[in-house]
């Protein structure tokens, strides 16, 4: 090889280098371009912090990234205050919050905060003529020089009554300026930019309920993107103060919300993401074909799933989730279920389940009992005489209060031992779920086993039992975050599977419990995924509805979980945003859903007792045949 052709294949691999090292730059830059913005406390800005009944300390305790201060030039002294007439002798700069700066700093060891990554922004705002004003700042923050930026951890920024940018060297680098998105700025007078900031009025009017105006939306948009162009932070002053607020300013990268509400925003803020979640994909949509569907014809098999704690909102965070679409969105058959309890306007899981397995109201906390703890008949031992086998299926512990209606008898929900030994005298065929340990503990695995049944606690046991049978593997009642899998899908293929062989027909309980364990903690992930799992269910059954042709499903839950409300969402990148208003269940109706021969039956409003009646009355029609 001569010379010259050693250069040209070194400059072909040089060229080849380099443009694969731009492509990754450019491909890496495009990824955290569109990466949102997770919100924390650090880009929440105390607007008149001072006029707060404890200054700067209120938004500290919130780790606020932003906290603002008005001062005024006084007889050589700095004070704060929204106007002259409100300074006293203790509202100084250096009372309210020098001092208390540099004490935290000494204890949390040279930060601002506990934690070493946040810094504070202090906006100072002179309200007298600056020319006066920052000499007599510059003076006081002299002795605070080491704590300040660039590299302490407190960044002092000046607005208001500031000089021409042209000016900016002539002072301390520990000053920055709060510049203004309208003014030209010179790369040396950039670098003194600490913010750039601007009335939120300057661009619309809105005040903070429904949505903005598309042109003023854009015309907010575009000086963001301005902003961030010239590689700087924006705020606006003069925004609605509200959740609905905050939330539009975030989805267009606002880099400071202003607040006033220190104690509402600084939780908010925190709790994102406890509140947020954008799933990674979709689950495909099994489309029934309605050929049985809202027909008065045979019913032979009954499959009641119940998603407990599942509102509407629940419903609607999993189908934004699943790009806009669910299988329990194919339903065309919906009624409502009110859910109150015999003792209370809100129900519990017992009372609601117990309704629904015996078609009587109960006290919160009983499981299958009446007012006067008297037992009452469920419904898989009212319909075993009709020759129709029962599976009981939970993502949850088998004996708590939803299963348990379904088998047990006791004035209490927490008598999970007694529960259990309840089974013993049931006529349920087939029960997966967890709960090893309490049936272990009691023996009730052994008298099983004397019984007939095959019980085991080793999921892989599934696929070989065989009628009657118990599975109890705790490591299936985790959450869908923790790796649960695919056990609810997997617990019905078995059961219907297995029920079908019977010949005369069966009814199966399967339920989604943790979208109830989700509100309870009033995490908006742990709901979504455990909503988005109970729905591939409902496409299974669906789906052996549709080949069947005999087969009833219905879908409700026995009450709403956390009050939940939508905030914001995405159909089309499956991301939601929600909020609770409790940490517990509430009154609101439940939908129940129908598909198949009768599913007609079911729309209306009526009590939860109700769906224990049409189940019954279907059965008893059909069995007699």
């Amino acid at each position: 090889m001569n010379f010259i052709s050693f250069v040209r294949i070194l400059t072909l691999i040089m060229k080849s280098i380099i443009y694969t090292f731009f492509f990754i730059l450019f491909f890496k830059t495009a990824i955290f371009a569109q990466a949102p913005l997770r919100y924390t406390t650090a880009q929440a800005h105390s607007h008149n912090d001072y006029e707060q009944n404890i200054p700067f300390l209120r938004a500290y305790h919130q780790q606020f990234g932003s906290i603002e201060a008005d001062i005024f030039l006084r007889n050589d002294s700095l004070f704060v205050a929204h106007d002259q007439k409100y300074i006293t002798s203790e509202n100084t700069f250096s009372n309210l919050y020098l001092k208390p700066i540099l004490a935290l700093i000494k204890k949390n060891n040279g930060s601002i905060y506990p934690d070493k990554k946040l810094g504070l922004q202090l906006l100072v705002d002179l309200k007298t003529p600056g020319s006066v004003t920052i000499p007599a700042l510059v003076k006081e923050l002299q002795p605070y020089a080491s704590i300040l930026a660039p590299e302490g951890p407190v960044k002092i920024v000046l607005s208001g009554d500031t000089p021409p940018p042209a000016q900016f060297s002539q002072y301390p680098d520990y000053i920055f300026f709060d510049g203004r998105p309208d003014i030209q700025y010179t790369k040396a007078e950039l670098e003194r930019i600490g913010l750039i900031s601007q009335s939120f009025t300057n661009y619309t009017k809105w005040n903070g309920k429904g949505i903005l105006v598309k042109k003023e939306k854009e015309a907010l948009e575009a000086v963001i993107r301005q902003v961030h162009g010239q590689g700087k932070k924006i705020r606006f002053w003069a925004t609605p103060d509200e959740v609905n607020a905050w939330k539009m300013l975030m989805n267009m990268g606002l880099d400071y919300l202003n607040t006033d509400k220190v104690e509402e925003l600084g939780p908010y803020l925190r709790n994102r993401a406890n509140a947020e979640y954008t799933a990674s994909q979709a689950h495909p949509i099994y489309k029934p074909s309605y050929k049985n569907n809202d027909k008065a014809s045979r019913v032979k098999n009954i499959i009641l799933l119940i998603g407990d704690g599942m509102g509407l909102a629940q419903i609607y965070s999993g189908l934004t989730a699943n790009r806009g679409e669910l299988n329990l969105s194919q339903f065309l058959n919906i009624g409502f279920s009110k859910t109150n309890a015999a003792d209370s306007y809100i129900t519990d899981s017992a009372a609601g389940a117990t309704a629904m397995a015996t078609g009587q109201k109960a006290r919160n906390r009983a499981i299958g009992v009446d007012t006067n703890n008297i037992p009452l008949k469920n419904l898989p031992d009212i319909i075993k005489p009709l020759g129709i086998k029962t599976g009981l299926i939970s993502a949850g512990n088998i004996t708590d209060a939803t299963p348990a209606a379904f088998y047990a008898h006791q004035p209490e929900r927490s008598m999970d031992s007694t529960i259990a030994l309840d089974f013993l005298k049931s006529t349920v065929d087939i029960m997966i779920g967890g709960g090893a340990g309490v049936f272990n503990k009691n023996k009730v695995s052994d008298s099983l086993r004397t019984k007939g049944f095959q019980v085991s606690n080793q999921w892989q046991d599934l696929t070989s039992l065989k009628a009657p049978f118990v599975l109890l593997d705790d490591s299936k009642t985790v959450s869908m975050l923790k790796g649960r899998g695919n056990s609810l899908t997997e617990s019905f293929a078995k059961t219907q599977q297995t029920l079908s062989k019977s010949g005369k027909g069966f009814f199966i309980m399967a339920e989604g419990a943790q979208i109830d364990y989700g509100g309870h903690a009033n995490k908006i992930p742990y709901v979504v995924t455990e909503m988005l799992d109970f729905d591939q269910l409902i496409g299974e059954a669906l789906r052996f509805a549709d080949t069947n042709g005999e087969t009833l499903v219905i879908v409700t839950a026995d009450h709403e979980t956390g009050g939940l409300t939508l905030l914001d969402g995405d159909l089309k990148k499956g991301y939601v945003d929600g909020s609770f208003s409790t940490n517990d269940h509430t009154a609101v109706m439940v939908p129940v859903f129908a598909y198949g021969p009768h599913a007609i039956d079911f729309r209306g409003i009526y009590e939860n007792t109700e769906i224990f009646n049409k189940m019954l009355t279907i059965f008893r029609k059909y069995s007699k045949k």
